[in-house]
């Protein structure tokens, strides 16, 4: 399966709005990296992947109670 980045429009916009997802997106599989780049002021997430899918990182973040969408 070939690796695919995905971006996405958060509200994660501080260290502590990302140390609460980061768990999960460190132990989903089908991640390699990930980062959110807080400065940016769409609070860019983005996600390398290796077999996870768009709609399963948008569920990931918004279980958390964050808002996420994808940016095509």
């Amino acid at each position: 399966m070939e690796n695919k980045e995905f971006q996405f429009k958060t509200n994660l916009n501080c260290g502590g709005c990302v140390s609460k997802v980061q768990s999960d997106l460190d132990s989903a599989e089908g991640i390699c990296h990930w980062n959110v780049d807080t400065t940016n002021t769409d609070k860019i997430l983005t996600v390398s992947s290796k077999g996870i899918t768009e709609d399963e990182v948008v569920a990931i973040i918004q279980s958390k109670g964050f808002k996420i969408e994808p940016i095509a």
